[in-house]
């Protein structure tokens, strides 16, 4: 890969929508709660996230401890992966991760780098919109039959999407997903 010379200053932040892609596999692509071994690789997803564009990358992981509770195993996890865990609390009508990542998609505005984010989700696309808007690389890391719609009309002012299964290769095994394959993609190894 090779790099863009003119920004080799710049980094990548990655910000990961920790409830939305949970959500997404779940209930959309699983059907059920995903056991250990369907969950994605989170160290896979930052190694990409570095890869991508070449640059150094800080990964911010977004949880709802509203709770009260953290799930300390997962954040000590993400700890070791340089995750940066940032757990959020609010009233139970807040979306508080959503919250927390819009205010950083808007701080990042005020900053040097580029925005790789994990989730599906809409309400970011203001921020998203902004971003691209003033130049900046955007990639949205997901299962694409599952992006908003809205989100994915992004595509057209440069937003991109990496696949979170085949370009990412965030999961140990074949998920079972029904989605549109474009024939120059189509791997039949993987159906017989």
């Amino acid at each position: 890969m090779s790099l863009d010379t003119t920004r080799s200053g710049r980094r990548t932040f990655l910000l990961v929508d920790g409830e939305n892609i949970d959500a997404t596999l779940g209930l959309n692509v699983l059907g059920h709660r995903p056991n250990p071994d369907e969950r994605p690789r989170w160290d896979r997803i930052a190694e990409f996230a570095s890869e991508v564009w070449g640059q150094s990358v800080n990964s911010l992981f977004f949880l709802n401890a509203s709770s009260g509770q953290m799930p300390m195993a997962f954040v000590q996890a993400l700890l070791a992966m340089s995750y940066r865990p940032i757990p959020l609390s609010g009233a139970p009508h807040e979306k508080v991760v959503d919250m927390g990542i819009q205010r950083t998609l808007e701080a990042i505005a005020d900053t040097e780098g580029d925005v790789l984010l994990a989730s599906h989700d809409g309400d970011f696309i203001p921020q998203i919109e902004a971003l691209l808007d003033s130049g900046r690389r955007v990639g949205l890391l997901c299962f694409r039959e599952f992006v908003n719609a809205h989100m994915a009309a992004l595509e057209e002012k440069g937003l991109v999407f990496y696949d979170l299964e085949d370009a990412v290769g965030a999961f140990n095994t074949i998920l079972p997903r029904v989605r549109i394959i474009p024939i120059a993609e189509f791997n039949p190894l993987r159906y017989i």
